[in-house]
Formats: structure tokens, C-alpha cells, sequence
């Protein structure tokens, strides 16, 4: 059973360069640097935020989403800079199946650099061994190896392919479905 009790009170986590903490709508000003830059959205497959009203629009949504008890949603901070650059999702928590999906985000600025590996270290363990998920999902556009690598680093498996199940900007494009277990994140560590 996911334990409900991070929904009262959000868990903030810290790695040796990073700062994990519940999203804000102060981060709209950052978030919409990232969301909007052609790079970052390439294999996005999702509208980039234009405004600074389309991120904040997205902050409340995603806050909503927390009060519903239907993800969680982390800013990710480099703590040297006390500067955002990037988003960490866990999304559609399925209760019935102990599942959710995750999705994910940095500033290219900070690309190769590790700091997603790091951010989801942390995360991922918290999501198996504290809000006790069983798997993790992952869907992501085939032609974005750099979301592949980092997926294939922590002993995700390829699910499925599904061709051009997915209609976006006047396009019906390809998807790859992503999972991991728990017991496979624990083989890694």
C-alpha cells in the first residue's frame, strides 16, 4: 500500500550538490526559461511554456495534482547556486497497483553532468522504500537516448513499443514504455 503520509507533509531531500524540495509557484520564472527552450522540449512531445503564465498555470495544476493525492511533483535546486533547474515527477499513482509514472527535466545548461543520476538516486529509492511503489513507469519519445541512457542506468526495462499511438502537434508518434521494480533497483545498489 503507497503510504499516504508524504501527502501531509512533503518530503525535502538533499544530495551532495543538490536540493529536492515540493515545487513553487516561484519557480514559474525558472521553469519557463527550461519549458520553453527548443532543446529541453525537442522529445518532449508536450507544449512549450511560452509564458510565464503557461508555467505557472502547470505549478498549479501540478500542486492540485498533490492535493489529490495523485503525484508528487520535486523542484530540483543546485544547492551551490541556490538556482532551479529542472523538475522530477512521480505522476498517475495508481493505489490499486502500487504504480506510477515519472517525468523528468533539467536545464541544458546542466546536461552530462550527472545531476539527474543524482536526483533520482535519491528519488527512486524514496518511492520503493518509503511511499512503498511496487514499479515505476516511464514513457518517453524513441528518438530521446539521453532520457534512454538514464532510464537504462537504473535497470529500467524496455515494456513495450507502441507505434504512433501517441497525437501531437499534428503528428501520431512513437512511444516506449519504460519499468522498473523495485527488486531491480535493489539489484543495482
Amino acid at each position: 500500500m503507497i503510504d499516504q503520509v508524504f501527502f501531509d507533509n512533503f518530503p525535502t531531500f538533499e544530495t551532495e550538490r543538490l536540493l529536492l524540495r515540493k515545487l513553487d509557484i516561484e519557480d514559474a520564472i525558472s521553469m519557463q526559461k527550461i519549458r520553453s527552450d527548443e532543446r529541453v522540449m525537442l522529445y518532449m512531445d508536450s507544449e512549450r511554456h511560452t509564458s510565464l503564465e503557461h508555467s505557472q498555470n502547470f505549478i498549479n495544476e501540478n500542486m492540485k495534482i498533490f492535493s489529490e493525492k495523485k503525484g508528487m511533483f520535486w523542484a530540483i535546486i543546485e544547492k551551490s547556486s541556490n538556482k532551479f533547474i529542472g523538475d522530477f515527477a512521480f505522476w498517475k499513482i495508481d493505489y490499486k497497483h502500487s504504480r506510477a509514472e515519472i517525468g523528468y527535466i533539467l536545464d541544458p545548461e546542466y546536461w552530462s553532468k550527472g545531476l539527474m543520476k543524482e536526483a533520482m538516486s535519491v528519488l527512486l529509492k524514496f518511492g520503493f522504500q518509503e511511499l512503498n511503489l511496487h514499479s515505476l513507469e516511464a514513457n518517453i519519445n524513441p528518438k530521446n537516448d539521453k532520457s534512454r541512457g538514464i532510464l537504462l542506468s537504473f535497470k529500467f526495462k524496455k515494456e513495450a513499443y507502441f507505434r504512433e499511438n501517441y497525437f501531437y502537434n499534428g503528428d501520431y508518434l512513437d512511444s516506449e514504455i519504460y519499468c522498473l521494480l523495485e527488486s531491480d533497483l535493489n539489484n543495482k545498489i
